[in-house]
């Protein structure tokens, strides 16, 4: 059990090194020192030492971030170094894993160049959509550089040999101090106030340090950059350096020569273009008279050249069958019409007013026959109904009852009685008989109870 309180040396290596890991101080470190220990190894990793007065710590750079670094370190410069802090498991020992890396004194430069660069970008400057296309056959060349260096020399001599059309002007201005800067801005004014005299411009200097190179990266050169009305060369520095310069510029140009190269064409090989293409056209032209005189001689050799009749047998033929069809469908349209007209007379015939007359004529005889036959059918059915009521009124009249000896009695005022209860005592009634009626007064009056 008391064994369990040691750890192995893996698992103190790795504790430290996750407090290293957990450490957000140690994860962005800046450091500034000596570069010690430096041996340069081609294509692999870099280890060192940075170092001060008093102290030293290991530093590693691996390939992926060596590779991106700008200039050459040397044993003793001075640097300064951006990474972070971790352990070597193996062995125990932290060390500083540099990730960028820049020469002392130079590093508030690299800043500034930093800043103004996304400034600018976020602004549109470098955006390739802003770049123009350069002119193939310029007649005019403007150069932006120093009237003693070796640009104008080169640039010069190389347009010269490639293009002796090309007229080329130098505007002079310092390209290295502290006002450099407005020496080229005014020399690039002067050739924008030309207006479209130039067909293309190409600003440049020799290669140099950061500090040296500087008034390229200026804010104000790199605006007139963009503000010039004809496209724009930079050959600024070698190959390896970039400016805003470069990046505002429609073209950049590693060296002078190549600019000059950028901005003319070759002579030479214009002319070998200019004399292929001279071949190609006869070549073309050769064949596209062939082919037409082809054409021409299959044609002569056709047999409606040689038969021109055979030409217009197929549209008599045509003709002939169109006739046809017009013949036989304006005879189909002459015995359509007369079918309809004599429909139509039909109908206007059946619709004659004295057709029409006659029919109703006779309608009005046969009507009036009915009428008179129903009338009489009716008078002879009303008058049997007559007789019949009148055989049955004359059954139940009460004249036919008073012929039998049957009485009835009537009051003053004439109103039939019926019963004894209609009656008083000393009043008058009257007795109707079939032939006459007797007045007569009441002595009395009795009551029968179910004929008792």
């Amino acid at each position: 059990m008391a064994e369990n309180k040691y750890l192995t040396v893996t698992d103190l290596n790795y504790y430290i090194t996750q407090k290293f890991k957990n450490d957000p101080y140690l994860h962005k470190v800046f450091l500034q020192g000596e570069l010690s220990n430096f041996r340069y190894r081609r294509n692999s990793h870099q280890y060192f030492s940075l170092k001060d007065g008093k102290s030293k710590i290991n530093v590693v750079m691996f390939r992926s971030y060596f590779d991106k670094v700008k200039f050459k370190p040397e044993e003793g410069m001075k640097v300064y170094v951006t990474g972070y802090v971790s352990v070597y498991g193996p062995q125990g020992s932290y060390q500083f894993y540099a990730e960028n890396m820049e020469p002392a004194g130079l590093g508030a430069l690299y800043e500034q160049l930093k800043q103004l660069q996304a400034k600018l970008a976020k602004e549109g400057l470098f955006n390739q959509d802003h770049k123009r296309k350069l002119p193939r056959f310029p007649d005019r060349i403007a150069v932006v550089t120093s009237a003693s260096g070796a640009v104008i020399h080169d640039i010069m001599v190389t347009a010269n040999r490639r293009f002796p059309h090309a007229e080329i002007d130098l505007y002079p201005a310092q390209v290295q101090g502290d006002t450099a800067a407005d020496s080229l801005v005014r020399a690039m004014r002067q050739i924008a106030e030309q207006g479209d005299k130039y067909d293309v411009m190409i600003i440049g200097r020799g290669g140099g340090s950061l500090e040296d190179l500087w008034p390229f990266n200026e804010e104000e050169v790199v605006r007139q950059i963009y503000a010039m009305p004809m496209p724009v060369i930079s050959s600024v520095g070698h190959e390896t350096d970039t400016t805003l310069c470069d990046l505002v510029a429609d073209a950049r140009a590693a060296t002078p020569t190549a600019a000059a190269e950028y901005a003319t064409p070759n002579l030479v090989d214009e002319l070998a273009g200019i004399q292929q293409l001279r071949s190609r056209l006869f070549s073309s032209m050769q064949a596209i008279i062939r082919e037409k005189r082809d054409r021409l001689n299959r044609v002569k050799n056709s047999v409606i050249m040689r038969e021109p009749t055979r030409l217009y047998d197929q549209q008599i033929e045509t003709v002939d069958r169109l006739k046809d069809r017009l013949h036989n469908s304006m005879q189909n349209k002459v015995d359509h019409s007369k079918q309809s007209y004599l429909l139509l007379k039909q109908r206007l015939f059946g619709a004659s007013p004295d057709k029409q007359m006659q029919q109703m004529q006779q309608q009005e005889r046969f009507l009036a026959k009915r009428l008179a036959d129903n009338m009489q059918h009716y008078l002879k059915d009303k008058r049997n109904s007559f007789s019949k009521t009148v055989q049955q009124l004359d059954d139940y009249s009460p004249l036919k009852t008073l012929e039998r000896g049957f009485v009835y009695t009537t009051d003053a005022n004439g109103k039939t009685v019926s019963s004894v209860k209609q009656v008083k005592k000393q009043e008058s009634l009257n007795l109707h008989f079939k032939d006459g009626q007797v007045e007569a007064t009441v002595t009395k009056i009795g009551e029968e109870n179910n004929a008792n």
